[in-house]
């Protein structure tokens, strides 16, 4: 009877190291898709400092002051809007790759 525990008990063990390599290739193959949206995100997160506050300057002096010659209280007020219009668009880009990334992902899993 000890005999037959201490063999399942090294079968358990073996189970779980198969398991473990199985979890550890999972977790290798997770890391190419990790550092994928660490990626996008970065992407992203840069894409929204930088382009509401491009737009907002450049729309103000060369849009509206310069080409259409509002006034400097309305240049301001409407490089806002542009400003603001940028981000939702950048928002909305986001969620538009997260979610195909994440369909992707889930696609590629389910094909094995």
């Amino acid at each position: 009877m000890s005999w037959l525990y201490r063999s399942n008990s090294s079968l358990q063990v073996l189970m779980f190291k198969k398991l473990r390599l199985n979890s550890g290739m999972q977790i290798r193959l997770n890391d190419g898709s990790l550092v994928s949206v660490l990626k996008t995100l970065l992407f992203f997160t840069i894409l929204m400092i930088t382009l509401p506050i491009g737009l907002y300057f450049a729309t103000k002096a060369y849009l509206f002051e310069a080409s259409l010659g509002y006034s400097s209280n309305d240049s301001y007020f409407y490089a806002a809007i542009v400003a603001v219009i940028a981000v939702h668009v950048v928002l909305a880009l986001f969620v538009y790759a997260a979610w195909n990334e994440g369909s992707r992902q889930w696609r590629e899993g389910k094909q094995d």
